[in-house]
Formats: C-alpha cells, structure tokens, sequence
C-alpha cells in the first residue's frame, strides 16, 4: 500500500518538477512564466507565490521572483511538494537564471536547477552567450540510451534555458493580451531541446483575494524536438495533450503579465497552479492595469 501510494505520488512529484521547474524540472511543460511587455528603464522586482494541487487537493508550493534592472535580469523559482506527496516524496527543487533583454529576445548567460526527492538529487548547470549553448553539466550523467534522440549542435543555438522562458518581453512594443500568447519558445534544458507553442484562447475576467480583473488565457503545447525518448509513454502523452493553459494577469503601469493560473492534464488528472500572493517592488499587491486586446 504504501509503496502504490509512493509510485503516485512520485508521479505526481515528476508531473509537477517538469511543470513548475523542468528536466530536473521547469519547462518541459513549459507553462510557468512571466510575460513581460516593454520594460522600464528603473529597475522592477516581481515577487509570486503559488499553490499547487492535483485532482484539487493541494500537493505543494511554488514561489518566483524577478529582478529586472534596464536590460539585465536575474530570475529564482523554489518549489516544494507537501502534505502527504510531501512527507512520501520528500521533492522540491531550486532554479536560478541570468542575462540580458535585447528588443524583443531573451540573451541568458547562465542556468542552474536542483531537484531533489526522497531517493535523488539532479543539478543542472548551463552556460549561454548570444542565445547559444556554450556549457552544460549534469550531475549525476543522464543515462545513455538507445532510444534517445540525439542532441545537436545546431538544436543549442537560438534557444532559452527554462527558467529564461519565464520572461518574455511583447513583439514590437504590442503589450496587447494576444500579443502576450501568441509566439513559439525555443528551450533547451541542458538534456533536451523542445518548443513552446503558446497561442491565444480568450480574456476572462477573475476575483480572488490575490487579484481582480482581467486575465489572458494562452493555450500551450509541447513539442519535443531531441534529446527525448520519443517511445515513452510520458513522452507521447505531453506531446499529444491539448489541455494546457496559462492564464496572465497583467501587473502595474509597465503591463508586466505574470501567471494568475496554470493548468495541465496529467496521467492523475488535472495539475493547477494558482497564484496566492503577488508583489510588485516591494508595494504588495498590484491595481490590475487592462490589457488592450
């Protein structure tokens, strides 16, 4: 009995590693993000908390911070599984990432991510310049397999680190709420190399204690593209399922767009992370500014 409910849980732990953190967690969904229309010269810092529940219990918490100084920035995601997902799993994981902001792309310069759990521990570290892989190391090693598809080098330029595809600065100036969906992310997470395709659904409007007012609600896929297993069952089941969303409120007079919900349909059933706290320079929270649409 307790081994079944340590295989769930276990599962339901990689289910919400790859959602809020990644290989060794964020990004292989690829849905927990920051929207960032045209950033201010003065430096802004974006602080969020999360809760994080399966089948509508909760299973853990997540929390992200954003520092944005001019062009530079430095982003810090920590999460953690807790309740009895917790005490059997023991996961959580540690993101921190670095770079510039050019026009409208992402420059990151360096990408670490710890996950751990009850019987391992995964470190991944990346160095990148001009968009292009220049390091990687993972402890420990991945696994060969034959089954793997190969990474190349061409499949690490013009890409971002996980946590790097959290910010994203809108196209030409347009902070409208299409414009914050519709675009394909390159991401590479030190082992894998797949797309984010986000593409707009509808605005809602939302009430909640953390936030009232509008939302824009991206749909999102995940399309592998190396370094995968392309016969897993996991592997087939993400790059098939069409119920993910994100929904973006937008922050402040700058139109910053940060996560208010994610939800992602799992093996187990449906995996939603909520925002419960939003601070925005260390003011509390935010009067929503409305999108344009």
């Amino acid at each position: 009995m307790i081994r079944r409910l340590k295989s769930k849980a276990g599962y339901a732990a990689s289910g919400f590693r790859r959602a809020v953190l990644g290989r060794a967690g964020l990004g292989r969904v690829g849905l927990g993000f920051l929207a960032l229309a045209p950033l201010p010269a003065s430096a802004a810092s974006i602080e969020a908390n999360y809760d994080i529940s399966l089948l509508g219990l909760k299973i853990g918490v997540a929390a992200i911070k954003a520092d944005v100084l001019k062009d530079q920035y430095k982003l810090d995601v920590w999460s953690q599984l807790t309740g009895l997902a917790g005490v059997i799993t023991g996961g959580k994981g540690a993101a921190t990432s670095t770079g510039s902001i050019s026009g409208d792309r992402i420059l990151p310069t360096t990408f670490a991510v710890t996950t751990a759990n009850s019987d391992k521990s995964i470190t991944v570290r990346m160095a990148l310049a001009g968009g292009s892989v220049q390091a990687v190391e993972i402890k420990p090693p991945i696994e060969p397999r034959p089954d793997r598809i190969p990474v190349t080098e061409q499949n690490k330029r013009g890409v971002v680190d996980p946590l790097s595809a959290l910010l994203m600065p809108a196209s030409s100036g347009n902070a409208s709420s299409a414009a914050a969906c519709n675009r394909t992310i390159p991401v590479f997470d030190g082992a894998t190399r797949f797309d984010v395709k986000l593409s707009y659904a509808r605005q809602e409007t939302v009430r909640s204690p953390t936030y009232s007012g509008p939302v824009s609600v991206c749909r999102a896929r995940y399309l592998p593209i190396s370094g995968h297993r392309a016969d897993r069952t996991a592997t087939k089941f993400m790059e098939n399922n069409k119920d993910m969303e994100a929904w973006l409120m937008p922050v402040g007079e700058d139109r910053v767009f940060i996560p208010y919900r994610i939800s992602v349909r799992t093996p187990l059933g449906t995996t939603v992370i909520e925002a419960t706290r939003v601070n925005v320079n260390g003011n509390g929270p935010q009067m929503p500014v409305r999108a344009r649409n």
